[in-house]
This record gives structure tokens, C-alpha cells and sequence, in this order.
């Protein structure tokens, strides 16, 4: 597998992208009323055309090597060619991590080019992100899907035989948290630890400019209470973790991450240094670049810089925005950024490795106690 251990020079130096979010389509069978990418469904870029294959293969060549490769949508199977992009930045960046969020309406589909993108980026850990936001009608009436959960549990179980063949392929689950579904989050915690093949359970804070924004006036208590839950499954070993090297320092890095973010959100400021635009970026199914998904500020158009992402990342405007971020001193909840923040930041690293050591601890104790 391609270490995630290469990019620790990533550690001195913030001048490599070595984390990618693609947003490869707008598309999306369900209409999640949370969902941040519903209220920008008709600004400018929902009128240009989504990059093309070779376009995307031209814009991977300007990228090293990379750590984390988070493709998003709209619902990325969506688009008939993932498989084809997966393998594009899988022989050109070798990527450690590739990961595919999905709300598993298509259960047959998701499998059929799961097993594709598996076959074809061998070297890479492929995580399947399930989305479950609620148990049985719970999840279908907060996403405003008819028989949304039933399908995401059937696609569950098309995945899970994938899981003995390849040894580089993960299930996760991830929730979004919200004011509709914070009371009944323990339920949803309960229910995902029961299915055995599942990996990881993170929970995502709702985030960005929402259509209806009630669903953003959620209780902090609440959401400490959640990932309370979720940190002593981890250290118990009653919840399973990523079966990749390197699995348990991701897991002590999700413990220290959920307690930043209750924090940020409880003191409405950035808590720790952050790395977007320098070592994450976003690039959007239409070639927009940004330094965050949250922000409406974005560098200008690959189309526009020869598709040469260190070209544009170089730029005026760019220069001006990752400016403008820093005398702002924005701050925000998302997960993914965080992962960056806090693994290539040294004052973290005696949390992480007080979370790291407690957990392995914990988790021989309650070993040795079980027999």
C-alpha cells in the first residue's frame, strides 16, 4: 500500500498539496435538505460545463503525490466515468487514501464500480463512506428520500463480500450531525456498532450555507454526549477501526478531532493553525479551485491556468484569498480539513499520543478481560 508516512517532510514545509477534495458532480438522486451544495445549485459554475476526462488528467499531472483524495458530489456514482477518474489520480498521484462517500441509492451500481476502482488502484485504501443519518424511517424522512435507509442497507451488504478480496478495501459510515437528529444519535451509534463490517463511524457537523438554516442550531452538550460515545467504543475496542497501517493513529486523530470541534463550536474561533489552500484544497466538477468548500472565495478556473494546478495556486487571486483568510481568522468544523490540522501540526502530537496510547491500553485490557 502507498504509505501515509511519505508525506511527513509535509510536517516542516507547508507548500504541498497532498489532501484533494473533487467535487465530481452536481448531480444527485437524493435532496437532503442539509445539504450546502442545494443553495448554490444556480450560481455561475452550475452553468459551465463539468471537466472532461482529459481535463482531469491534465489537471492530476500538475499534482505530486498525495495523502488524501476525497471524491464528493452531488452523489459521485453518479457519474458514469468514476472508476475511469479513480484510476487517473491512482497512476498519477498514488494517493494513500481514496474516499467515496455515498447515500447507496444505487446499491448494485456502487458495488459494480467499487469493485472496478478496486481492481484497478490496488495500492491505494479505497473507503466507502455510507451515509446513515437516521435508523429506518428516521433517515428516510430527514433526507426526504422514500426508501433511502432499505437501499443503503442493501448496498451494505453487496460490499461487505468485497471486503475478503481485497485487502485494501474499507467500509465506513459517517452521520451528519443536526438539531433533526442530535436526540436520537446514540440510537444511530447503537445500530452502526452492530454492523460488524463496518470499520469506522465518524460524525460530521452540519456545515456551509444552508437552504433551511435551523438545521445548524444544534446543542453542543448533545453532540459532546455523541462523540463521547464514540471515543469510549473505540478505546474499548467495541468498535472496529481501519484495518491499514497507520489505522490507530487515525482513530486517535478522529478522538482529538470531534474534541477541537465541539470546542470551535462552543467558542466560535479557530482553535488551530489551518492548512487550506497550502495543503488542502478543493477543486469542483467544474474546474473552480478553493482553498475550502466552505468558503465562497475560490482561486479561478484550472480552464484558466492550463490546467496546472501549482500554476494557479501561485496566482494573484490566490495569493489574495489565502491573505484574506488570514486576516480574517475564519474558523469551522469540517472534519476533513481537520485531519491535516491537527496530523501535520507538532503541537498536537502529545495528544495524539495520549489518545494513541490510552486507546491501545484500553483495548488489550478489555482484550485480556474478555478472554
Amino acid at each position: 500500500m502507498y504509505s501515509l508516512f511519505r508525506h511527513v517532510g509535509s510536517v516542516f514545509r507547508k507548500n504541498k498539496l497532498i489532501q484533494l477534495t473533487f467535487f465530481v458532480t452536481r448531480k444527485c438522486n437524493a435532496r437532503c435538505p442539509f445539504c450546502f451544495y442545494l443553495k448554490s445549485a444556480n450560481d455561475i459554475t452550475s452553468r459551465e460545463a463539468d471537466l472532461s476526462l482529459d481535463e482531469i488528467r491534465k489537471v492530476s499531472a500538475s499534482i505530486g503525490k498525495l495523502m488524501w483524495l476525497a471524491f464528493s458530489g452531488g452523489e459521485i456514482y453518479l457519474r458514469k466515468d468514476l472508476s475511469k477518474i479513480s484510476e487517473i489520480f491512482y497512476r498519477q498521484n498514488k494517493p494513500s487514501v481514496m474516499l467515496y462517500p455515498t447515500n447507496g441509492l444505487l446499491p448494485e451500481l456502487v458495488r459494480n464500480t467499487t469493485e472496478e476502482i478496486l481492481k484497478r488502484c490496488r495500492r491505494s485504501i479505497i473507503l466507502v463512506k455510507l451515509s446513515i443519518d437516521g435508523v429506518g424511517d428516521d433517515h428516510d424522512k430527514l433526507r426526504n428520500t422514500p426508501n433511502n435507509f432499505e437501499k443503503i442497507m442493501h448496498c451494505y451488504r453487496l460490499l461487505a463480500p468485497l471486503l475478503k478480496r481485497y485487502p485494501n478495501f474499507e467500509i465506513g459510515v459517517n452521520s451528519v450531525f443536526c438539531s433533526e437528529n442530535e436526540s436520537k444519535m446514540g440510537d444511530i451509534i447503537d445500530f452502526v456498532k452492530r454492523m460488524k463490517h463496518i470499520n469506522t463511524h465518524t460524525i460530521s457537523m452540519v456545515r456551509g450555507n444552508l437552504l433551511d438554516t435551523d438545521f445548524k442550531n444544534i446543542d453542543s452538550e448533545k453532540y459532546l454526549y455523541s462523540v463521547n460515545r464514540l471515543q469510549e467504543n473505540i478505546r474499548e475496542g467495541t468498535a472496529n477501526i481501519y484495518r491499514f497501517k497507520g489505522g490507530r493513529l487515525k482513530a486517535a486523530q478522529d478522538i482529538v478531532q470531534r474534541r477541537l470541534i465541539r470546542q470551535t463550536l462552543v467558542e466560535k474561533k479557530r482553535r488551530i493553525s489551518c492548512y487550506a489552500g497550502k495543503l488542502n484544497l478543493v477543486l469542483t466538477e467544474t474546474g473552480r479551485v478553493y482553498p475550502c468548500e466552505i468558503l465562497s472565495q475560490n482561486f479561478g478556473s484550472v480552464r484558466d491556468h492550463n490546467y496546472d494546478i501549482k500554476q494557479l495556486v501561485r496566482s494573484k487571486m490566490a495569493v489574495s484569498v489565502l491573505r484574506s483568510i488570514s486576516k480574517k481568522q475564519c474558523y469551522c468544523t469540517h472534519e476533513c480539513y481537520f485531519i491535516t490540522n491537527i496530523l501535520f501540526n507538532p503541537r498536537m502530537y502529545p495528544s495524539l499520543a495520549k489518545e494513541y496510547l490510552q486507546m491501545w491500553f484500553t483495548r488489550l485490557f478489555y482484550r485480556s478481560s474478555n478472554g
